[in-house]
């Protein structure tokens, strides 16, 4: 058996996160996917995109800050490699360039900003289709804070992929235009509308969240009527409130809100009754993607 470590690091519009994970190959060639070390960077740089269109100064600093403390931890775990992704806030940002520059020059670290398109596949990465029933449809969803990311996999194969620019933090900056709500209605409509049991799996630190203050047991889904109850109770809360109510981060406890929003409306949308949480994401998907890139691997 060999044991490697790999790391992704995942620039978001909510917060930068580091993920180690233990690439394990047992006999026959079999390769096992386990977390070992997950580390989360409260960077909101799509406060900073959604509004001015840069980021700032002071977020550029607390980025490189946070760069230069995750490589440490990387050398730490002796990882044999990583990769560095950036999502919609800096792949907005009128001044990405500068900014990629900056961290390559001072630390040594390229970043690759990523279509909306690559981070929906990576999503629903090729793990996640070994690990679920084949005879079901699914509609894979991730809420970030700057966007939203679909998947629909029939008979346990991909068959399309959609990112709108809908998330946490637009909502919260009220970006969200009428006509994009309507865009992505129809998406999920037309392309959800030939199944007749979808089943939904959500992905991300929102919805995870949300599955733990719903107090439902872990392998358990969420149904459609405890969202909105949950979404009326919080609606009705102080942002002050749901910090203390529900043990939340600050930097959670303002998002919850809005994501609790958007999954509603995408389960109602495509006439789901209810919705799993998957625990596989951007970063599980980005250290497969590296592993089987390093192994001349079909990705």
């Amino acid at each position: 058996m060999k044991i490697e470590k790999y790391a992704a690091i995942d620039i978001g519009s909510n917060a930068i996160r580091m993920l180690i994970s233990n690439v394990i190959k047992g006999n026959n060639d079999n390769v096992f996917f386990s977390k070992n070390s997950l580390v989360r960077v409260p960077i909101r740089l799509g406060e900073d995109t959604f509004t001015s269109g840069n980021i700032s100064n002071q977020n550029i600093k607390r980025v490189l800050k946070a760069i230069k403390a995750i490589m440490l931890l990387i050398k730490i775990h002796e990882v044999v490699d990583f990769n560095v992704y950036a999502t919609s806030a800096l792949r907005e940002a009128k001044n990405k360039s500068s900014v990629v520059r900056l961290i390559k020059d001072k630390t040594g670290v390229e970043i690759e900003i990523i279509d909306g398109e690559k981070e929906a596949k990576l999503i629903s990465s090729s793990n996640l289709l070994k690990e679920i029933n084949k005879q079901s449809d699914f509609l894979f969803v991730d809420v970030g804070g700057g966007s939203t990311e679909f998947s629909i996999i029939h008979n346990g194969k991909k068959v399309i992929e959609k990112s709108f620019k809908i998330g946490t933090v637009r909502i919260l900056k009220n970006m969200i235009s009428d006509l994009l709500w309507n865009e992505m209605q129809n998406w999920i409509v037309d392309n959800t509308k030939k199944f007749k049991k979808l089943i939904i799996l959500g992905t991300g630190g929102s919805i995870n969240k949300i599955h733990k203050m719903t107090q439902e047991k872990e392998d358990k889904p969420v149904s459609l009527k405890t969202l909105k109850l949950l979404n009326e109770t919080l609606s009705l809360l102080t942002y002050n409130e749901r910090i203390i109510k529900y043990q939340l981060n600050p930097d959670r406890a303002d998002v919850i809100l809005p994501a609790s929003q958007i999954y509603i409306r995408i389960m109602e949308w495509s006439k789901a009754s209810k919705i799993f949480v998957s625990k596989i994401g951007l970063s599980d998907g980005m250290i497969e993607e590296l592993y089987r890139s390093k192994n001349n691997l079909n990705i």
